[in-house]
């Protein structure tokens, strides 16, 4: 379609739209071309059509926006990831609404690990070689901290993230907040003096790094081999919050714990303080009834033992009574006075048992005794057998 300009007099005047419909026209006859550059920016979502790229030229910085349709894109299985060198052909269009200048890939070659990749793969290698990524480095977070570390960056978003869910989930939690470069050229030695300084602060007994998403570029300071070793060697556990959950940089494999978004962070460090509540409620409950059940059992066992000390005394004594009454029996049963009563009697010469007749004459005199009373004898006639 042609594109007319307005007449205003001598004055030929193009509409926004116009203008934009005709630039978009003239690039559409350009020729394909391949590109080379730094993978940037790379979006891909599932319900999306589209999949949208940055290539970056590392020397300069220069960016050009890239899109692809995702069923192209899917087709060549690349597995692209921020950082990795590619070649793109494509041809130029514009974008006419925004007047965005963009390269419309029609396919992609990846020609090796960008510089910065590259690096990070070799530190990375370097890293884990002496041990700093090991799982039996990680120390398990504290569960009620005494005051909770945070490094973040000036008026950054993540700040605000960490700060409002940690209020929110835990209001009486401590937070010392210490801002320091988070991007750039001197981000890395401000993040190490920082978080020294955090870790040797009063009480604080956990340290979160936290940094909103950003570019590949914008997140290497956090995979400084600096920055890597302090977080491996702070005094404390580190939380890392650094970037959007697809991102990875070195300090999140040197942390104790590795959180997706800052969020994320703050729900790591401080515990629900409505839900500890609930589970102290539920604990004193738990306790108070079997108090009161433990209680009712000693209750019923007392009251046992006090019936059963009430009706001791009596049951000894019977039992002793019983002891007594048939030790008596036995006694009466062996004792010459139950034989006088069966009939028989004992007789006494002088004072002594007659136990013989031969030791008695006729004519003396002897005591009888019977079961029932006493009688003086005089013997007329000993019959010694």
């Amino acid at each position: 379609m042609k594109v007319e300009p307005l007449e205003y007099g001598d004055r030929r005047v193009y509409t926004v739209a116009a203008f934009n419909r005709g630039v978009a026209t003239w690039l559409a006859r350009l020729p394909t071309v391949w590109i080379e550059g730094e993978v940037t920016e790379l979006r891909r979502q599932q319900n999306w059509q589209t999949v949208f790229l940055t290539l970056k030229d590392p020397e300069d910085g220069a960016c050009l926006s890239v899109t692809m349709p995702r069923s192209r894109f899917d087709a060549l299985r690349l597995d692209l990831r921020d950082g990795e060198r590619v070649h793109v052909f494509g041809r130029p269009e514009l974008f006419e609404a925004r007047g965005d200048l963009r390269l419309r890939a029609l396919s992609i070659e990846r020609f090796g690990l960008g510089e910065h990749l590259a690096a990070l793969e070799r530190l990375k290698a370097k890293l884990a070689a002496e041990g700093l990524f090991a799982p039996e480095r990680k120390r398990p977070l504290p569960r009620l901290p005494r005051r909770i570390g945070l490094l973040t960056g000036a008026d950054a978003a993540a700040k605000r993230d960490v700060l409002t869910t940690i209020s929110g989930r835990f209001p009486p939690a401590q937070v010392l907040v210490a801002e320091t470069y988070v991007q750039g050229p001197r981000a890395p030695a401000a993040i190490v003096e920082t978080l020294e300084e955090l870790a040797a602060a009063p009480e604080v007994d956990v340290v979160v790094l936290a940094r909103g998403g950003g570019s590949f570029e914008d997140l290497l300071p956090f995979s400084d081999e600096r920055v890597v070793r302090a977080i491996a060697a702070c005094r404390v556990p580190v939380v890392s919050a650094v970037g959007h959950e697809q991102d990875t940089p070195l300090c999140d494999l040197a942390a104790d714990v590795r959180a997706s978004t800052p969020t994320a962070a703050a729900r790591l460090v401080v515990p629900d303080l409505d839900e500890l509540l609930q589970r102290l409620e539920r604990a004193h409950d738990s306790i108070e009834l079997s108090l009161r059940r433990r209680l009712e059992r000693d209750r019923e066992r007392l009251e046992r033992d006090r019936r059963r000390l009430r009706g001791a005394p009596r049951i000894s004594v019977e039992r002793k009574r019983a002891r007594c009454e048939h030790a008596a029996g036995r006694l009466r049963a062996l004792s010459p006075r139950a034989t006088l009563e069966r009939g028989y009697a004992i007789v006494r010469s002088g004072g002594a048992i007659v136990r013989a007749a031969a030791s008695i004459e006729p004519g003396g005199r002897v005591d009888v005794e019977l079961g029932q009373g006493r009688f003086g004898a005089r013997v007329e006639e000993v019959d010694d057998p």
